[in-house]
């Protein structure tokens, strides 16, 4: 349900303020959307980073963090593979399973949800048509 009520706040904060702006309004925004709706999201949460198991002094910092979901903003033409490479990165070195991608600069509000399956170094785009596989019960 978590997933769900992220992807919902994005898209209030794409119905009200729509295409066009730059990524950090977009993150104010979903910022104070997440606190009108109650959701305590972490803003610029740094996540510590791993190398061969052993904890490094370098940090990321997530653009928002909630309840273990790394969730990346962007606010381009459209999602490029670097994009995608930048979060599925972000997430194996700090080991998080479960990231989400957003765009606020397309026309409709492009979201793309990843999980990341450490056993064979993989990531999943999960959709309607797979999510069961990857639920537990």
């Amino acid at each position: 349900m978590d997933i769900y009520r992220i992807v919902g706040i994005a898209m209030e904060v794409h119905g009200e303020l729509g295409r066009g702006m730059a990524e950090p309004i977009y993150q104010e925004a979903f910022a104070i959307e997440c606190k009108l709706q109650g959701i305590p999201i972490a803003r610029e949460k740094e996540l510590n980073m791993y190398y061969k198991g052993e904890l490094m002094q370098k940090k990321y910092f997530a653009d928002f963090y909630y309840n273990g979901i790394v969730i990346e903003l962007k606010a381009v033409n459209e999602i490029c593979p670097e994009h995608r490479s930048q979060l599925f990165n972000y997430l194996r070195i700090t080991n998080q399973q479960r990231g989400i991608l957003f765009n606020f600069g397309e026309e409709s509000l492009h979201t793309e949800r990843y999980l990341y399956v450490e056993a064979c170094d993989d990531f999943v785009l999960i959709n309607q048509d797979n999510y069961r596989d990857y639920i537990t019960p």
